[in-house]
């Protein structure tokens, strides 16, 4: 038999065939098949085969997609453990508070959503009730990570079993007054409550895959056993669009995170219709998790189903069911059975004659509810597989529907994603089909009840009695305070006395600066270095074979420079986590470690370098979830501003990420000049995050630093400036500290900058001094963002009746010379506080597109060189009448500007 022209050889084409009569046996058995049986008996035996194949071990592809019908039939599930009438009660029960909830705060347009949780609820229950473990058992607990929009469930829960007040409840979405509850998951908003915020959607899956990950490092690094810690994450089918939430699937089976499960309800439609109108999401999310590696579980029928296959004897259903689109199926389950008979069973005589075997109430059944994700045993089922299964990460696919128990007027409707409120008649038929007690009477003033069967009820017994074997109620968040002892003064001593006659960048001097923390008795194995590929962009290769890159497996190779000093060692206790080319995943390991103070009760000290312009601006949604879930560490851009990284460009020169920053009210953003500021900003942070905080100074943030390439000597700490470099800004030299300083009368300035700008004043007020006779002082501003927090403070206890004056008003007091502040940043950076500077002030910046050039080319072109700087502060002084109009003109010549 010849080759189809155009046919693409495959790779069995180029081995050798050692017995090529047995190959033509197998290839001849298959046609015979084809010929007597038909191709789709056929393609049903070579499925069959590769199945066999891959669970016998063969090394072969594995098959992407099986049928549209359960992984475990129902003759393979286990005997279910619980009451199934009780949780049944108790699921009853939180259904009803969730939408109860959510209807009640419509009345003030707080909105919420009531559709996902419906979907979704026996997928929570059944874990609560025999899988998830709390914090009060062995070990660390589960992570949950909980789908953002079936918050109210959690809330019902927490209701029924007594951590939440019908108040509280009253007041979802409601927070100002102090006893509300947020909207979604948000540990910053109800710390005592939720672990991690996942509302953004793609950013849950993406984080727990690196936080089952981190829990594996802290496991090898010998810092917490983890063993018994499982993560869960709960997706919407939807959510799955988002490229965060795929972006990490080859990660979590390259390292066999079997301490990781992801449950995703496909009730097929996402915020405004079908997930895949056309197409079939389920199959499609099998094909990319089984092609990442992954262990697949599909829970897609309930037990309604079982008669169906039962009679499905030419397998024409399962054809059927792997062809229907998902907005087809969606409309199935809101139409009638006749319907369903003329468009699902009446594509071709198979299946005429199975549907005539089945009653219009079975049909009815089947198509409008019964699916896996509804059913506790089935649920069940795959939850215990997936903690089963050994060698890689799980995920489950539990197909719902939309809006179930709610009613017609809500069950697979496109637009039940932004109904927010069911009415009384509907609530009546809701209890009705739940059997909850709940009298007409209680609906007399026009307003839904709440439901509660009493705190010594049988169902809130039995939920207590569940969690209790479970280690305790969840979700929770327990945090137990250990305060890390503060380094020795000695890692931080040679940056506080400068580097001599030795150029050093920034970004060196912070490297070093760890690399010293690192080697403390007591703190040092605390350190998590991150970092997205360019270690040695950083010059971090020095940290390589000391401190060693994590890698579950070790090192199973002989590196290429293994006889040089610092070669490429991995190892399974390595501390760098050294993540590729992804800014997101090395963010995500980031607040995996910054958290694990809570999380694990083991504070780990992070600190992520990375390209400054790739980090905020990439990544600022995982920011801002940082800030939620209370992180702590330091977050490093490298290489920062618009002028010092040489010929890169456009897309390389960052001047404006500490603008996004100053957006971010957990961020404590500094953008040191010299060595000294960087010790001493980064061991008062060590203080503040994990020694002791002072009294009223909250400990819940996290550092940004901006740090540079550009060798200068660094100088030693001037006496008394640590507060200054702390709060924002202090001044470093006077005019008069120069070796031929300007006459006593000479007009005034004061030269203000941040960062490697620091240099260019410190040149320009050389040449404003010897060329222009202009006395200038130089002030570092170590932040503009912390100086603008300190006076919003300030003009918010106005407002409170207490009279304060903002730092920067203080700390230039006295001055009466005008102030021009300058930065590799765009303007908006140094203006951020001008509103609260008394003199005359005016900012030069970096604004625009960054181009490639020299460092000097760039700073000429953006105008922050120091001749630029001359210019402008002989033109600030010339519209103030002090120097001669003349002066401008002629300073420019003279610069060629």
């Amino acid at each position: 038999m010849s080759d189809p022209v155009g046919k693409l050889p495959s790779e069995l084409d180029q081995l050798p065939d050692r017995d090529t009569e047995e190959t033509a046996e197998w290839a001849a058995s298959l046609d015979a098949v084809a010929q007597a049986a038909g191709t789709r008996r056929a393609e049903y035996l070579l499925r069959r085969t590769l199945q066999h194949a891959e669970a016998a071990g063969l090394a072969l592809p594995k098959l992407l997609e099986t049928d549209y019908v359960n992984t475990i039939p129902t003759a393979a599930e286990p005997e279910f453990p619980g009451d199934e009438e009780m949780e049944a009660k108790i699921t009853a029960w939180n259904r009803w508070n969730a939408a109860a909830m959510v209807t009640r705060g419509s009345k003030y347009g707080v909105g919420g959503h009531i559709a996902t949780f419906a979907s979704a609820a026996w997928l929570y229950e059944t874990g609560f009730q025999h899988f998830f473990r709390g914090k009060e058992a062995d070990g660390s607990g589960d992570q949950l990570y909980i789908q953002g929009h079936a918050s109210p469930g959690i809330y019902a829960r927490a209701f029924l079993d007594g951590r939440i007040s019908e108040q509280q409840l009253d007041n979802f979405r409601q927070e100002s007054g102090g006893n509300g509850l947020p909207s979604y998951p948000h540990p910053r908003r109800l710390p005592w409550l939720w672990e991690f915020p996942t509302v953004s959607m793609g950013l849950g899956p993406l984080s727990a895959i690196y936080q089952a990950r981190f829990n594996r490092y802290l496991q090898n690094r010998s810092i917490k056993d983890t063993a018994n810690s499982h993560v869960w994450a709960f997706l919407g089918d939807g959510e799955m669009d988002e490229p965060e939430s795929t972006a990490a699937l080859a990660l979590a089976s390259r390292e066999q995170l079997d301490n990781l499960t992801f449950v995703i309800n496909c009730n097929l439609q996402r915020l405004d219709g079908p997930v895949r109108a056309n197409f079939r999401v389920v199959q499609e999310l099998e094909a990319q998790f089984r092609g990442a590696g992954w262990n697949v579980i599909k829970s897609l029928w309930g037990s309604a189903w079982d008669e169906l296959f039962q009679l499905d004897t030419t397998g024409a259903l399962v054809r059927r069911l792997r062809e229907v689109p998902d907005a087809q199926f969606q409309t199935y389950a809101t139409r009638d059975v006749a319907y369903i008979r003329q468009h699902f069973f009446g594509a071709n005589a198979e299946l005429v004659a199975l549907g005539a075997l089945l009653s219009d109430a079975k049909i009815a059944e089947c198509f409008h509810s019964s699916r896996g994700g509804h059913e506790p045993r089935k649920v069940y089922a795959a939850y215990k597989a997936a903690l089963e299964h050994k060698g890689a990460p799980t995920v489950i696919l539990a197909q719902t529907v939309k809006g179930y128990t709610l009613g017609a007027g809500f069950e697979s409707k496109n637009a039940n994603h932004q109904m927010k409120k069911l009415t009384i008649d509907e609530f009546k038929d809701m209890r009705d089909l739940l059997g909850l007690p709940i009298p007409d009477s209680a609906f007399a003033d026009g307003q839904v009840p709440y439901g509660h069967p009493g705190a010594n009820s049988p169902e809130v017994q039995y939920l207590n009695e569940r969690r209790a074997a479970l280690g305790g109620p969840a979700p929770a968040r327990k945090v137990r305070h250990v305060a890390l002892p503060a380094p020795a003064d000695r890692s931080f001593a040679p940056l506080l006395k400068g580097s001599g006659k030795q150029e050093m960048a920034t970004t060196m001097a912070f490297v070093r600066l760890v690399k010293d923390l690192m080697r403390d008795k007591e703190t040092g194995k605390r350190w998590v270095p991150i970092v997205p590929d360019e270690a040695r962009t950083f010059g971090m290769e020095s940290l390589f074979p000391s401190a060693g890159i994590y890698s579950p497996l070790g090192q199973t190779y002989e590196p290429v420079d293994r006889d040089q000093l610092m070669y490429y060692k991995e190892a399974k206790d390595g501390q760098i986590l050294n993540e590729g080319i992804t800014e997101a995943g090395a963010m995500a390991d980031f607040i995996a470690a910054c958290t694990s103070y809570a999380t694990h009760g083991e504070p780990m000290i992070p600190f992520y370098i990375f390209y400054s312009m790739f980090g905020w601006q990439r990544t600022a949604d995982q920011m801002w979830q940082l800030a939620d879930q209370l992180g702590k560490g330091f977050i490093v851009g490298a290489t920062a501003g618009r002028t010092t990284l040489t010929g890169e460009g456009l897309q390389h020169a960052d001047g404006h990420s500490h603008l996004i920053a100053s957006t971010n009210p957990a961020s404590l953003n500094y953008d040191p000049a010299f060595a000294y500021e960087i010790a001493v900003i980064v061991k008062d942070g060590l203080r503040r995050m994990y020694g002791e905080p002072t009294p009223g100074e909250d400990s819940n943030v996290f550092y940004y630093l901006t740090v540079y390439n550009e060798p200068k000597v660094q100088p030693a700490m001037p006496e008394g400036v640590e507060e200054g470099i702390l709060k924002g800004l202090y001044r470093f030299n006077q005019a008069s500290d120069l070796e031929n300083a300007p006459a006593a009368d000479a007009a005034k300035i004061q030269l203000m900058a941040s960062g490697t700008a620091i240099h260019w004043i410190l040149e320009a007020q050389k040449l404003l001094a010897a060329e222009w006779n202009v006395a200038a002082d130089v002030w570092s501003a170590t932040s503009w963002g912390e100086l603008r927090r300190d006076a919003l403070e300030c003009d918010e206890a106005l407002l409170r009746g207490e009279v304060r004056t903002p730092y920067v008003t203080r700390a230039l007091e006295g001055v009466t010379s005008p102030v021009l502040a300058v930065s590799d940043w765009m303007r908006q950076v140094p203006d951020q506080i001008s509103q609260w500077v008394e003199q005359d002030y005016t900012s030069l910046g970096t604004d625009g597109f960054g181009l490639s050039d020299t460092r000097e080319g760039a700073r000429r072109h953006f105008g922050v060189d120091a001749q630029s700087i001359v210019v402008a502060a002989l033109a600030q002084l010339a519209r103030r009448g002090e120097v001669p109009a003349s002066a401008v003109k002629e300073a420019r010549e003279r610069y060629g500007l």
